[in-house]
């Protein structure tokens, strides 16, 4: 991959004195601004991208308070885990001064869960759906009635299976479809890695895909605070997922940020900030949200370290959200207006 951090032709980046003194004579304008969650995610980024280049930007986490950046004008931003993170790391951004995000394409790159029957440790899946999980009722399983299947329902219904009214409008968004289809197009041939441990446990599964190797796919992603695993939480989860998407969408991923970053993002499209039909949102699969046939799911939970997908999930998140990265810097003139068609 080292031919694609050589200098292209024609780009100028706005480094230089101004970087050194802190302060930036015109607002930055990246072509692409990577967001990732926790340092482990940002790291592949950095390194192979050359992002040397730091811009501090006021209302960012304590613990990243930098944009980092390259000479291609392509940025990253480490929000921090967890959804009040996520939120209030991408509105400060996009409300910076200091940036002018109006062309500028965002790329969500984070690990999470995996659904085994959509794919497998190391999967990298791109997603048309945003979906929030914790937005819901909730009871003691225990204490639901015997004919439910699980204590959550959605927020002013009667039963699980009743789809709420949507009154929080941060339950489900719609990526823009050509967008991902653009993305998958360009990524879904790259050769994905495995770690020894996760070629090993992926066998456990008596079914594909969760026992086969990784591939690039394109399927659904679920949001919530609540880090959950076991067999019938992860039912749920499809359920909820067809539930909210009006049987559209394919429950694949789960993680806990993606509908706080699209909303903090909608607002600032609402503004002219950004664009929001701009915004890819790409997971990999480190560990799977349920166990194997007669595994325990107590230990799926307690010892997710074990299936040894940590590594070739944040390695995958590179190889496959790359090449979206370097078509939009390589073939500027064709991004810069909207998605290409072709």
């Amino acid at each position: 991959m080292r031919n694609l951090l050589r200098p292209l032709a024609g780009l100028t980046f706005a480094l230089g004195a101004a970087m050194s003194s802190g302060a930036w004579a015109a607002p930055l304008q990246p072509k692409v601004m990577l967001i990732t969650l926790f340092g482990p995610e940002a790291q592949h980024w950095i390194e192979r991208l050359q992002l040397t280049q730091k811009v501090a930007v006021p209302g960012l986490s304590a613990d990243y308070p930098d944009v980092l950046c390259n000479t291609h004008q392509v940025c990253l931003m480490t929000t921090g885990m967890g959804q009040t993170n996520a939120a209030a790391s991408t509105l400060a951004l996009s409300l910076s001064s200091q940036l002018d995000l109006r062309k500028t394409y965002f790329v969500v790159a984070g690990i999470a869960g995996i659904n085994p029957h959509e794919g497998t440790l190391g999967t990298a899946a791109w997603a048309h759906y945003l979906v929030e999980f914790g937005t819901q009722w909730e009871l003691d399983s225990r204490d639901a009635p015997k004919d439910w299947p699980t204590g959550y329902l959605g927020i002013n219904t009667k039963g699980p299976n009743e789809k709420p009214p949507l009154d929080y409008k941060t339950e489900v968004f719609e990526l823009n479809p050509a967008l991902q289809a653009k993305a998958y197009a360009l990524s879904q041939k790259v050769a994905l890695s495995e770690s020894k441990e996760s070629a090993a446990w992926r066998q456990h599964y008596p079914y594909a895909p969760a026992n086969q190797p990784p591939v690039v796919t394109r399927c659904d992603t679920l949001a919530g605070n609540t880090w959950y695993s076991g067999t019938r939480l992860s039912e749920r989860a499809q359920t909820w997922t067809k539930l909210l998407t009006d049987n559209k969408g394919t429950y694949c991923t789960t993680q806990q940020e993606d509908n706080s970053t699209y909303e903090a993002l909608l607002r600032a499209s609402r503004l002219g900030r950004v664009d929001i039909k701009r915004l890819a949102v790409l997971r990999a699969g480190s560990d799977f949200d349920r166990p194997y046939p007669g595994y325990s799911e107590v230990d799926n939970l307690l010892k997710y370290a074990d299936q040894g997908g940590f590594v070739p999930a944040l390695d995958n998140l590179y190889r496959t959200g790359n090449p979206l990265v370097q078509d939009i810097v390589s073939h500027w003139d064709q991004w810069q207006h909207g998605v290409p068609a072709h």
